[in-house]
């Protein structure tokens, strides 16, 4: 029988009353936590956040301890939704929190704010220009536009070249238009080159910015992305290589997503290969071991590593396991143990 330890006291009431349940249906069941783990398909690990209040608990979850205890899942369906609910508030609540303090400091200065109009101010600056502005515009204001008379726009006038320079001065203005032009050219010609490179072969990926400051279409035929999350199941947070290297409990790929397709026995503790068809991805699992214990999962050279801790509660910790490895088939991983007593073994040994 488990030792509990007390409930952190800033617990919700509701997420508390829910954990409290279900140590008790552990108590009543006569089951150690590590038999729950692996009677449900879900970690020890995972268990011990779940009966501690440090994670919330997923209804698969819920539903195989019932299973295995002999309950009625939808007893507790009601007190896993108020549990549920209860997560769900205390995640976003310091967002809201965040969002509200940053609004609050960000109109302070808002309101103080008139020597740089923000764009629409701008824009409509730029609607004024063609009419003239009254009298007594203040100094934060836009500048006052020149009215449209014949005498505004009419060219200041200038004295009369000398004979002497008007030479230079028609080869002059003659290199300026040229230069002008010559300038104008480049400029078409780089837009041009931008826009071509940038929906030609997919550069950037996103189609985003094309370089002049337009948005370029996407290819019509556009890479996958890397991360399939809208093509997974719920609560699944990876696939495939973005699997490498992360927890199976906190990705969604252990429970009823995973299978055991190969074990072994390596002195007292049994060492299993673990996949998920789902996430596309394999890791090694020990059990019934002892601290110091550890096992490793291998594929194709990828190797991820976990070993068996003391424990910091009244039962000591007897598995582990390993991180996830991208692997298309559960065959081409290997589980191995080494135990702190010297021993070792791997599943296909």
């Amino acid at each position: 029988m488990p030792g509990w330890k007390a409930l952190p006291d800033e617990l919700d009431p509701d997420v508390g009353a829910f954990t409290e349940r279900l140590r008790r249906l552990i108590d009543r069941s006569g089951l150690a936590v590590t038999a729950v783990a692996e009677r449900t398909g879900h970690e020890r690990s995972a268990w011990d956040a779940y009966l501690n209040g440090r994670l919330p608990v997923p209804r698969s979850a819920v539903v195989a301890l019932a299973e295995v205890a002999g309950s009625d899942p939808a007893a507790l369906a009601t007190d896993w939704e108020l549990a549920e609910r209860a997560w769900s508030r205390g995640r976003g609540g310091d967002a809201e929190r965040d969002v509200a303090r940053d609004g609050a400091r960000d109109a302070e200065p808002g309101r103080g704010r008139d020597a740089e109009p923000d764009a629409g101010d701008r824009t409509m600056q730029i609607r004024r220009l063609d009419r003239p502005e009254p009298a007594g515009t203040s100094a934060g204001a836009s500048p006052a536009p020149r009215p449209r008379t014949a005498d505004s726009h009419a060219p200041a006038p200038t004295p009369a070249p000398t004979p002497a320079s008007s030479s230079g001065s028609r080869r002059q203005s003659v290199l300026l238009s040229v230069a002008g032009v010559l300038g104008a050219l480049l400029v078409v010609t780089a837009a041009l080159l931008l826009v071509d490179l940038g929906g030609s072969d997919g550069g950037g990926g996103d189609g985003g910015d094309g370089g002049d400051g337009r948005a370029v279409a996407p290819p019509t035929t556009s890479a996958p992305p890397a991360t399939p999350r809208a093509d997974l199941p719920a609560g699944v947070m990876c696939a495939g290589s973005d699997c490498t290297g992360r927890d199976p409990e906190e990705m969604g790929c252990g429970g009823p997503l995973a299978t055991t397709v190969a074990r072994t026995r390596v002195g007292a503790a049994q060492v299993e290969v673990r996949y998920s068809d789902t996430c596309a991805a394999a890791w090694a699992r020990i059990t019934g071991a002892a601290p110091g214990d550890a096992v490793t999962v291998e594929v194709a050279g990828a190797v991820r590593r976990a070993a068996v801790t003391p424990g910091s509660g009244a039962e000591p910790d007897t598995d582990a396991y390993t991180p996830m490895v991208a692997v298309g088939s559960g065959a081409d991983a290997r589980a191995c143990a080494t135990l702190a007593n010297g021993g070792g073994g791997c599943t296909t040994d």
